[in-house]
């Protein structure tokens, strides 16, 4: 695994040992900030989280394309010393915030996100419970993207939001959504 565009682009990333995790393949990446950077332009001074963020290869490729800080979030150990890691490669400490927990278990926030991506285990429905939850908590507001990734075969509904784009990348499934404006 690579970073794709920006600051860091071709610096490797590592995974986490072990199987626990599903790494986002490079491709599924590209897709992904093709994606973004189509309805925002740039990602340049945005505030991002990785939630679910295993090696955090999410949040590096949108600080490497210009965001100004990342919360990564995840509950393996493993995860945690890959981003860490990653981090520490990048020098991107002073940008970003690590946290060993669930994204479930996030508090209130101080103020919504520009840009939430999560990338759960598949099958496992916690993506759209993690969305749900995350806005009522603040982290998600009306200006906030959100991505998400899931299996081919495994619909996302999460009341309250509207899908404004979603492509197939081999297996995965790639929403991005926003909040609906009613």
């Amino acid at each position: 695994m690579r970073i794709i565009a920006g600051e860091w682009r071709g610096r490797r990333l590592f995974a986490p040992e072990g199987e626990a995790t599903r790494p986002t393949s490079d491709r599924t990446r590209e897709t992904l900030f093709s994606m973004l950077v189509s309805r925002l332009g740039s990602l340049e001074g945005l505030k991002a989280a990785d939630l679910f963020a295993g090696s955090g290869a999410l949040g590096l490729e949108a600080l490497s394309r210009g965001c100004a800080h990342c919360l990564f979030v995840d509950s393996d150990a493993a995860a945690i010393r890959a981003i860490r890691r990653n981090i520490a490669n990048m020098q991107a400490q002073s940008r970003s915030d690590v946290r060993a927990s669930s994204a479930l278990s996030l508090g209130p926030a101080r103020e919504a996100l520009d840009l939430v991506m999560l990338d759960p285990p598949y099958a496992s429905g916690a993506g759209a419970v993690a969305i749900d939850k995350l806005a009522r908590l603040g982290w998600i507001g009306p200006q906030t993207w959100v991505s998400l990734e899931t299996t081919r075969d495994e619909g996302v509904a999460v009341k309250g939001f509207e899908i404004a784009a979603e492509r197939t990348v081999g297996k995965a499934q790639l929403y991005l959504m926003r909040q609906s404006a009613t």
